[in-house]
């Protein structure tokens, strides 16, 4: 019978998880990764999140399954959209505002999209969001933008975001200030309640609090 606690555990956890086990493991291109069910036993959760989690982390380039073979890490940086987009930016550095403005697009469409399926904005993860965001333990940038895309279910959109954030100017990887908290929990909020456009609004300004920040230490 299968586990029925994925519910309880995030996606980004499971992503993590799996991360932190093909680096336990030592694991190296090309080296074969354990079993859907044997990563679920080790994990406690259902195959269908552990599967639903190596997917993403394929359609990231990160791992590849060979039918009848298994899943094995793959070499990210032979993946051709990777190689496309670097080498697009390296060649006009302006771009970047570009890359940005992508970024963007695709939030705003994830968070679009959540607002607007009942199933999808009332999953329990946001409620465990809005109880962090009160707490007194920091909360990642990444974690909330993150969490959102990959709940939107456009696994092209995922793949394609991934990648621009790697070259966004946006420090995703920095704990939110308490300002930036209060907009979120907004943002979360209008989203549970379906209200797509006041979502997308909070989003705007939680994002230009930090452009804002960014902007005043390139001024110090």
């Amino acid at each position: 019978m299968e586990n029925s606690r994925p519910s309880s555990k995030r996606f980004l956890d499971i992503v993590a998880d799996l991360r932190t086990i093909i680096k336990e493991e030592g694991a190296v291109v090309g080296d074969k990764l354990p079993s859907e069910r044997m990563l679920a036993d080790r994990l406690q959760v259902g195959r269908s999140t552990i599967r639903e989690a190596l997917r993403s982390l394929e359609l990231l380039g990160l791992i590849e399954t060979r039918r009848g073979e298994g899943t094995f890490l793959a070499d990210y940086k032979k993946h051709q959209l990777v190689e496309v987009l670097s080498t697009f930016i390296l060649q006009n550095p302006q771009s970047l505002k570009g890359v940005e403005d992508t970024r963007r697009i695709h939030e705003k469409a994830a968070i679009e999209c959540i607002s607007n399926d009942p199933e999808r904005r009332t999953l329990p993860v946001w409620g465990s969001f809005l109880v962090k965001f009160q707490g007194p333990d920091p909360v990642i940038r990444e974690e909330l933008l993150q969490e959102i895309v990959v709940i939107s279910g456009n696994r092209l959109s995922l793949k394609i975001w991934f990648l621009l954030k790697q070259y966004s100017r946006v420090p995703y990887h920095e704990a939110m200030a308490e300002e930036e908290k209060e907009v979120a929990s907004n943002l979360l909020k209008e989203m549970m309640n379906g209200n797509s456009q006041l979502a997308v609004r909070q989003y705007t300004d939680w994002l230009d609090i930090v452009k804002g920040e960014r902007r005043g230490e390139h001024e110090c």
